[in-house]
C-alpha cells in the first residue's frame, strides 16, 4: 500500500473525524473555548474596528444569510459575517492563546457558526462540536512543523497562517467534504495565509483573525465545487513551509489509529483576564504584587515617592511601546499594563480608553520605567517570567515576579471564573436571557439538535423580541 503524502494524510483525517472520537477532556476544554469566544466576540461588537469592519460588510449582498452576533436585525453573506464576527473576537485582543502562539478559537467558530446558518440541513450541536476540534487540531498540527513556532512570533502574526487553515478544515469537515476537496480546502487557504506583525498594536491586527474565518470557510466552498490547489501544499517548503525556516512537517495521523491523540487533551488553552496581549498578563500580576508590597509598608502608592520602576521582561519588539497614544498600543505594552496596574490596583476594559491612556499620572510614571531583558527570560508563552522593582526616592526597594498567570494553560481559569468572565462581557450587548441561554446551549452543546438554536440567543439583544418570540424559542431549546 503507498504510503500517504503529509497533505493527503491531512485531507484523509478531517474527513474521517468523526463524533465518538470526542473525549470528556476535549469536549470540556472546548466548550470552555466556545463560550469565552462568544462572549468577547459580543463584547468586540462595540468596538470601533468592528463597526468600519460591518459598515464595509453591508455593502454585499447574496441569497444566503448568516447573522453577526449581537445584532438582532443584521445579516450578511456567510463568508462576511465570519469575517466581522472573527473580527469582534479579537477586536481587544481578549481571545483565548494556545501554545505553540496562535489564538485558536476566533479563526474556526466564526467561520462554523456563519457557515452553519446557510446549511440546508441545520447541523447539530455535536457537529458544530467536532467540526470545532477538527480546527483546533489541524492548527495544532501545523505549528508543531516549526521550533521557530514555540516563540513568541517575530515575523507574522500565527493566526493568520494557521488560523485560515483552521478555518478551512472546519469549513470541510461541517461540509462533509470528501479527503481530496479536503486536501484542496487546505491548498486553497494555504494561498490567503499570512500577515506581516509590523500590523500588531493597529486596528489592522483583528482584521487578521477575521480573514482567517472567512478565507478558510471560502477555501473549503471553492473545494467544495471543484476548485483545485496543489495537492502537496503541506509537504513542501515552497508550500506552507514559506512561513517558517525549519519547516518539518509530518503526516497526520490515523483519526481511527490506537496512536491518535487530540492536541486538546494535552495542551489546555489560555483564557485572558484582561482585554490585552498575553504577555501583559505577566507584567501585570508582578506589578499588583509589587504594589501590594509597597502599600504593607508604605500604607499607600503615592506616585510622587517613586523614583523609578523597572521591568524585566523576555526580549519581544512588538510588545515593547514605552509610550502609546492609542488603545491598540496600549494593549501591546509591557510599560503601560504595568503603569496602569500601579497606579489602580486593577486593569480592566476601561483601561484602555483615550481618557485614561492620556491620563498625566500615567505619562509620568511611564517616563520613569524601564524595560531590562535577562538572557535567562525566555520568549516564550510557555517558559516565560515577568519582574517589576519599585525604587522609591528613599532607596527602598519593592519587587516580585510573575512565572504563570491565573489563566494560563498551567493555571486555568475555574468554571465560576470562565462563566462570570463571559456574562460581564456578553451582557454589554445581550439581555438576560440571551446571555443564560447562551451559557446554556454550550454547557450542552452534544446535545442540541440545532445549531440555529444558539444563533437565536446571540441575536437577544435587550428589547429585541416579544415575550411570544423569547417564549417560543425557550420551548425550541427545552424539547432538544
Amino acid at each position: 500500500m503507498l504510503r500517504k503524502g503529509i497533505t493527503e494524510s491531512f485531507g484523509a483525517a478531517i474527513h474521517a473525524f468523526n463524533t465518538s472520537q470526542l473525549t470528556d477532556g476535549v469536549i470540556n476544554r472546548s466548550k470552555r473555548m466556545m463560550l469565552d469566544n462568544l462572549g468577547v466576540g459580543l463584547l468586540g461588537t462595540r468596538t470601533a474596528v468592528f463597526n468600519k469592519a460591518l459598515k464595509y460588510s453591508q455593502m454585499f449582498m447574496s441569497v444566503e444569510r448568516s447573522s453577526v452576533w449581537g445584532k438582532a436585525d443584521t445579516c450578511l453573506p456567510p463568508h462576511f459575517a465570519a469575517f466581522v464576527n472573527g473580527i469582534a473576537v479579537h477586536s481587544m485582543d481578549f481571545d483565548d492563546t494556545w501554545h505553540p502562539a496562535t489564538h485558536p478559537s476566533g479563526a474556526v467558530l466564526p467561520a462554523l457558526l456563519a457557515l452553519a446558518e446557510s446549511l440546508p440541513r441545520q447541523p447539530t450541536g455535536l457537529d458544530l462540536l467536532l467540526a470545532f476540534n477538527v480546527g483546533i487540531e489541524v492548527q495544532g498540527r501545523l505549528m508543531r512543523f516549526s521550533k521557530e513556532a514555540y516563540n513568541i512570533p517575530e515575523r507574522f502574526h500565527p493566526p493568520s497562517v494557521v488560523g485560515v487553515m483552521g478555518s478551512a478544515a472546519a469549513s470541510a469537515k461541517l461540509l462533509g467534504l470528501s479527503p481530496s476537496q479536503c486536501s484542496h480546502a487546505l491548498a486553497i487557504a494555504a494561498s490567503s495565509a499570512g500577515a506581516p506583525l509590523a500590523n500588531a498594536a493597529t486596528q489592522t491586527k483583528p482584521l487578521h483573525i477575521g480573514n482567517a474565518a472567512r478565507r478558510g470557510l471560502e477555501a473549503a466552498q471553492l473545494a467544495e465545487i471543484g476548485l483545485e490547489g496543489n495537492p502537496a501544499i503541506l509537504d513542501v517548503d515552497s508550500g506552507f513551509g514559506v512561513y517558517y525556516k525549519d519547516y518539518s512537517p509530518s503526516a497526520m495521523t490515523d483519526s481511527a489509529s490506537s496512536d491518535f491523540k487530540w492536541i486538546l487533551e494535552d495542551q489546555d488553552v489560555a483564557i485572558k483576564r484582561l482585554p490585552a496581549h498575553l504577555g501583559m498578563h505577566w507584567v501585570v500580576d508582578a506589578a499588583l504584587a509589587a504594589r501590594g508590597k509597597l502599600e504593607n509598608t508604605m500604607g499607600v502608592f503615592d506616585l510622587s515617592q517613586i523614583r523609578h520602576v523597572t521591568l524585566r521582561v523576555p526580549p519581544s519588539k512588538y510588545v515593547n511601546c514605552p509610550l502609546p497614544t492609542t488603545e491598540h498600543q496600549a494593549r501591546h505594552s509591557f510599560q503601560f499594563n504595568a503603569g496602569s496596574a500601579l497606579l489602580d490596583n486593577n486593569v480592566t476594559v476601561e483601561s484602555f480608553s483615550k481618557a485614561q491612556i492620556n491620563r498625566p499620572a500615567l505619562k509620568e510614571l511611564l517616563s520613569k520605567m524601564k524595560v531590562e531583558t535577562p538572557k535567562d527570560n525566555q520568549p516564550s508563552f510557555d517558559k516565560m517570567y515577568c519582574e517589576v522593582e519599585i525604587e522609591t526616592n528613599q532607596g527602598q526597594i519593592f519587587a516580585a515576579r510573575c512565572n504563570t498567570f491565573y489563566g494560563h494553560w498551567r493555571k486555568p481559569l475555574s468554571h465560576r471564573d470562565l462563566v462570570d468572565k463571559f456574562s460581564t462581557n456578553a451582557s454589554s450587548v445581550l439581555c438576560t436571557e440571551g446571555v443564560e441561554g447562551v451559557i446554556d446551549v454550550i454547557g450542552n452543546i452534544e446535545r442540541v439538535r440545532h445549531c440555529s438554536t444558539l444563533g437565536s440567543y446571540l441575536r437577544m439583544t435587550s428589547g429585541s423580541f416579544t415575550a411570544q418570540e423569547l417564549c417560543d424559542r425557550t420551548l425550541l431549546y427545552e424539547s432538544l
